[in-house]
């Protein structure tokens, strides 16, 4: 396969000058090579032709791949959009509906729902962003055109024809993220084929339109990546003056005893009290909110390899108990905005003759760059980013 790729790649780089027909051709060569190794994985000529009949390349995935934005996301900016009141509260709204899946999965695999809960939110808003890409289609094209990691995308796309072949899931509901995530929960194919169970009891384990297969299958990731049963994920804390930051990495576990000989208490002033381990983290610096962590966390945190990512879950997990949110303040002068407030920004340079689509929150590349503009005209360093301050002056 790499042997056929390289030259493909070359024909494609400059894709924009390709006709679409050069294109196509290529794309069915790939494909045809791609039918014998899918062969050798179980996979029946019948269910690849009948899988990939028709397909043809998006190359705009391409572009996704390759033009991700250069704007890095402050940690509170990331947490604020994604653990906000209206999330709260659609997540609240969420398990009072499938409050019995949720209930089952945490009786069935011991795991605390909320947890789930907090993985459903963060990864699919609770089912309203699930993605629309078909997955055939996507990642056959990474397979055949991506610049890098071909080969784990073709594993990706094996365990997708796997899924199709063995009828968990119809093929018409295979719509996902450009690079193959899928379902409630935001699975990679492979994922899918290790750790996704039936959660309803119709013989099939399908995230796509299945809630309690989704839950259940998320609750089998936690408890496969080391969740504990009546454990917490951890907590705020706060840290004595004078804390030696070296000591902060979730890998650097310590007994409770230890951290609280430092002067480490809860953020309500309580003194830390429990039989294990657990590290702290910083996430903005020592000047700002510190969590200790358990190996709770670090189930979390194998769902996506990131230390926000796994405390956006927990936290939102937190909120869905009717817990507080982050009390300590985060180091900035320009508060982050919730989703409700990056839509009236939005709409704020909407009315301002800014063209940056659909105030749906999401901050694309067109809304940045509106905000630069804006960040300029306030003697701002153009950084793109939607703060409080870039919303203040267009309120006023």
């Amino acid at each position: 396969m790499k042997n056929f790729i390289a030259p493909a790649l070359f024909v494609l780089a400059g894709f924009a000058a390709a006709t679409p027909a050069v294109a196509q051709a290529d794309f069915g060569q790939c494909l045809a090579s791609l039918r014998s190794q899918a062969a050798a994985k179980g996979i029946s000529g019948q269910a690849f032709d009948a899988a990939t009949r028709g397909v043809t390349p998006d190359l705009t995935i391409l572009d996704l791949m390759n033009n991700q934005p250069e704007f890095k996301t402050p940690i509170w900016d990331y947490l604020s959009a994604l653990v906000d009141e209206e999330r709260v509260q659609d997540g609240r709204a969420a398990m009072r509906q499938w409050g019995q899946a949720l209930a089952a999965a945490e009786a069935r695999f011991g795991v605390d729902r909320h947890a789930i809960a907090g993985v459903w939110g963060v990864e699919s808003n609770f089912g309203k962003d699930i993605g629309g890409r078909p997955l055939i289609q996507s990642l056959s094209t990474l397979v055949c055109y991506a610049p890098r990691r071909n080969e784990y995308f073709k594993g990706e796309l094996m365990a997708t024809l796997k899924i199709v072949q063995d009828g968990d899931i119809n093929p018409a509901n295979l719509r996902g993220s450009w690079a193959g995530a899928f379902g409630h929960t935001q699975f990679m194919p492979s994922t899918f084929q290790r750790l996704a169970v039936d959660g309803d009891g119709d013989g099939h384990r399908d995230i796509m339109t299945s809630v309690p297969d989704a839950v259940h299958s998320t609750a089998n990731f936690l408890k496969k990546a080391g969740w504990v049963n009546g454990l917490p994920w951890g907590y705020e804390v706060r840290l004595p003056s004078g804390f030696n930051a070296s000591l902060a990495g979730r890998k650097n576990k310590k007994p409770l005893a230890t951290w609280a000989a430092m002067g480490v208490q809860r953020i309500d002033g309580r003194p830390l009290s429990g039989n294990y381990a657990a590290g702290i983290i910083i996430p903005a610096g020592i000047n700002g909110p510190a969590f200790l962590v358990t190996k709770n966390f670090d189930a979390v945190y194998s769902y996506n390899a990131a230390e926000s990512y796994g405390l956006a879950i927990a936290l939102l997990g937190d909120r869905l108990k009717g817990q507080p949110g982050i009390q300590t303040a985060w180091p900035t002068d320009d508060p982050p905005l919730s989703r409700a407030q990056r839509r009236e920004l939005q709409q704020l340079l909407t009315a301002r003759g800014y063209d940056v689509g659909e105030p749906d929150g999401k901050i694309g590349a067109k809304t940045r760059e509106a905000i630069k503009d804006v960040e300029r005209r306030i003697g701002l360093e153009p950084r793109g980013r939607p703060g409080g301050k870039v919303l203040e002056a267009l309120r006023g």
